[in-house]
């Protein structure tokens, strides 16, 4: 991820339509924007929205007033094209999307591997605003208060959601471990 001011350089540079500057910036949040829309409508359709995120953050960029608040400027537009991408194929991503490779597998406790193997297939049985709010604010390590600005909802929301999504997730984990 870029540091602050350079990020603000390259977004000034990137309105102003210094291509090079733009490429940077795309390609320094691609990868984390990435696993964000991975996790919202699965690995076959996450390349076709990243691609619509980014003609939609290039289309724009020139009417992003604050070049400080970039990262989540394009974390809200990735989470429109995701609830537009779910809503007109109307469908939330299998669970076999979700594999896991050796060398992770290595890495982590059977216990841990089978809660990791079975993560996306939890997910997908909770809400998409629930699971939006989950992954931004676990797997992408954002605070509530940038998780709500991402999904333009008050904090009040962000934190009711996460509290269901880790009460949904709790009752269905429960569920699963009785015999």
């Amino acid at each position: 991820m870029l540091n602050s001011n350079r990020q603000i350089r390259m977004v000034l540079r990137a309105r102003a339509g210094d291509r090079e500057s733009l490429e940077q910036l795309l390609s320094g949040i691609q990868p984390r924007l990435l696993g964000y829309i991975t996790g919202l409508v699965g690995r076959t359709a996450a390349d076709d929205v990243l691609q619509d995120t980014f003609i939609q953050i290039c289309r724009n960029l020139k009417w992003l007033r604050d070049p400080e608040v970039f990262t989540p400027w394009a974390y809200r537009i990735a989470s429109r094209e995701c609830f537009r991408s779910l809503k007109q194929h109307r469908r939330f991503p299998p669970a076999d999307e979700y594999s896991v490779s050796m060398d992770e597998k290595t890495r982590v406790s059977q216990p841990e591997l089978r809660l990791y193997c079975t993560l996306p297939e939890l997910l997908e049985q909770i809400s998409l605003a629930s699971r939006a709010v989950l992954t931004l604010h676990y797997s992408m390590e954002l605070s509530i208060q940038e998780v709500a600005a991402i999904l333009e909802i008050d904090v009040g929301t962000a934190k009711s959601r996460l509290a269901y999504g880790l009460s949904r997730l709790r009752q269905i984990v429960k569920g699963k471990e009785k015999p």
